[in-house]
């Protein structure tokens, strides 16, 4: 056998389908097996490939084991003259397999071959090829330099930045995402390295083949698609603590004993201060524009205060009390912007609707509380109302200003309406019109594109392959999606090369699937299209669902020798609300019972949506309907009538 590829799996079920399609592909006329290893994914990723790719051999873990003992697991049980490792969010060209063997067989010194990488808009991966990370190498990348001087042999080294993309090299260090080995280098070498549960093992494995006499190659001649980030979040700081971990594991294995000591010292600097740096980001990101909203609402209000006691309420003299207005002042802006957060008037994009609801929603919070107060502690109602106008027009203009001058995504008037070019064959075409319209609702124009060496006449195509970067251009098109069963994976990734320069998304729609992948930059993970249930995992929805769990949670327990009264089981109530208020628990959430894995994540409910189903047994499909429906369309009126309507039953266990 020539061939044994093992794929890594951990909860990507749509990406794993799309790579699978494109390695059958490309595995025509070679004696090959492919592996898949299951980290314990909740996604039905295994059903998917037993059902649609039942020669796949299949390994399912009861646990996420990690990256290396995955891939060991399949690799001991290889039969091929080569193993390939490859990520699943991946795809590889028709002839990838081919070219990359014929190399390694004209190379007899090669131990490992790594490939050209592009992401999803067709931009190079500098991490396809890169230097070993020395403490230096690791000092210049960490801050900054190489980025700074990304063409230096000597600061940009981690990626190897002084060595053309375009052409093959002798590098020291591949990519984990596609890696090819003979099975004689891995038998000298040994298999990765069980101790890097995820990063860094790649590193560990190229220096050790290098170190068995073999050289590591960077290939050039092929590329694949590397949609990278979707089994981890790569900006995030558990990203960032684990991939230095790895680094110091490497150094104490490869390093003397006080190289090493130096290094673990340097790296844990680096964590401390990317932690550091990125809090203190986020920190101001998150309060930035609240700050700026409550420092426009305060001076309005105060303007808005000289003029009405001048001219309506102290005509003839009289002020209103100072103190009263450092405080009521401050808890008018602070209803407001609550109103406003939890209405995803804080999103960025927002809507100006968002911002009008937020100030409306907080207005009538305002008057609420005002309303309960004695009569020597309220403030004006006119002055609150004309400062909910204010705000009204002052937010989203200031917002608009900010946008206009920095380039700042912060508003939107209305959802951006998609212009997508369909490139493929009439039938496929509208199978993926169709199915791209169910996911999105905000298409205002689809235009279908001939597939290469193809000319088809009809009302809905504009024109051929050759011509999409002039389509582009002339019919303002913000997407272009591939159909796979009609264009070829080498012709998809030419095609992307060369629109790369253009503010167009580029998607992938595999063969016969309900889905459509892409991904828009290197810094962004991959996304897909796909008709699915995830009204509720919209960030206003989730954030509505969460002040509504808080604010019920306190009101009862602030209630409760009153509200107690009307539960069932009184102790098990108690700990229901400090179990809400320590986010354990939501007071409303799906039925277990059945599966649930393609629905939106949520925590253990309180009260589950087939609650007001009284029959004994009743059947999967209507529970099955009750979750999807609660998932779909959520509301957060609809949790406060459930609530209501079944009062009795918030001490359930």
């Amino acid at each position: 056998m020539k061939l044994s590829i093992v794929i890594v799996n951990y909860n990507v079920k749509h990406f794993l389908e799309q790579c699978l399609n494109s390695v059958y592909l490309a595995l025509d006329q070679i004696s090959s097996e492919v592996f898949v290893v299951d980290n314990n994914s909740v996604d039905g990723s295994m059903e998917m490939v037993e059902e649609k790719f039942p020669e796949v051999i299949r390994i399912s873990n009861k646990d996420n084991v990690g990256f290396s003992k995955a891939n060991n697991q399949a690799i001991l049980h290889s039969k091929g003259e080569y193993v390939l490792i490859l990520n699943p969010d991946t795809v590889v060209e028709e002839e990838t397999f081919i070219k990359c063997l014929q190399f390694m067989d004209a190379h007899p010194h090669a131990g490992a071959l790594g490939i050209k990488m592009m992401d999803g808009k067709g931009n190079y991966l500098p991490e396809s090829k890169r230097g070993l990370p020395t403490p230096w190498v690791a000092f210049y990348k960490i801050f900054g330099l190489c980025s700074l001087f990304p063409k230096s042999k000597k600061f940009a080294r981690y990626y190897m930045g002084n060595l053309d993309e375009n052409f093959n090299h002798e590098v020291e260090i591949l990519a984990g995402a596609f890696m090819l080995m003979r099975k004689e280098t891995l038998d000298k070498s040994g298999l990765l390295d069980e101790t890097f549960f995820m990063y860094g093992e790649d590193i560990d494995l190229s220096y050790r083949i290098i170190k068995s006499g073999y050289k590591n190659y960077y290939f050039a001649d092929s590329s694949i698609i590397h949609y990278k980030g979707e089994s981890t979040k790569k900006g995030s700081l558990n990203y960032v603590y684990v991939f230095y971990k790895a680094m110091i594991i490497f150094a104490e294995k490869h390093f003397s004993q006080s190289y090493a000591r130096f290094f673990r010292f340097f790296i844990l600097m680096a964590i401390y201060l990317r932690a550091g740096l990125s809090l203190i980001k986020r920190f101001i990101s998150a309060i930035a524009l609240p700050l700026l909203d409550s420092g426009i609402l305060i001076t309005g209000l105060y303007y808005i205060k000289e003029y009405w006691e001048n001219n309506h309420r102290f005509i003839v003299g009289g002020e209103y009390s100072i103190e009263l207005i450092k405080v009521a002042f401050p808890l008018y802006a602070f209803g407001w912007i609550a109103g406003i957060f939890v209405n995803g008037g804080y999103e960025k994009p927002a809507k100006i609707s968002q911002v009008i609801k937020g100030v409306f929603v907080g207005s009538i919070a305002i008057l609420v509380a005002y309303s309960l107060l004695s009569e020597e502690y309220r403030f004006s109602r006119a002055i609150l109302l004309l400062g909910a106008v204010w705000a009204s027009f002052s937010i989203p203009l200031v917002r608009f200003a900010i946008q206009k001058i920095t380039g700042q995504n912060l508003l939107i008037g209305s959802e951006t309406s998609k212009r997508v070019l369909i490139v493929g064959l009439e039938d496929e075409a509208q199978r993926v019109e169709q199915l791209i319209k169910q996911a999105n609702n905000s298409i205002s124009y689809v235009a279908y594109v001939n597939p290469p060496d193809q000319e088809i006449r009809g009302e809905n195509y504009t024109g051929n392959f050759n011509q999409i970067g002039d389509m582009i251009t002339v019919f303002d098109i913000t997407e272009v999606v591939f159909c796979a069963r009609d264009v070829s994976s080498n012709f998809i990734l030419n095609k992307m090369t060369e629109l790369n320069s253009k503010k167009v998304e580029i998607k992938i729609a595999p063969t016969e699937s309900h889905f459509v992948i892409g991904s828009n930059s290197i810094d962004t993970q991959g996304s897909w299209y796909s008709v699915q249930f995830s009204d509720i995992s919209k960030p206003s929805n989730k954030r509505a669902k969460l002040f509504f769990d808080l604010t019920t949670a306190i009101g009862l327990l602030a209630l409760l020798p009153f509200t107690i009264l009307f539960v069932k089981r009184k102790i098990q109530f108690i700990k229901n609300i400090f179990a809400v208020l320590s986010f354990q628990k939501t007071w409303i959430s799906y039925d277990e019972s059945v599966v649930i894995s393609h629905l939106p994540k949520l925590k253990s409910a309180v009260l589950k949506t087939t609650e007001q189903l009284k029959m004994k047994g009743s059947d999967e499909m209507a529970k099955n309907h009750l979750n999807q429906l609660y998932a779909k369309e959520y509301k957060v009126f609809n949790d406060v009538n459930f609530v209501l309507e079944n009062f009795s039953s918030l001490g359930n266990s």
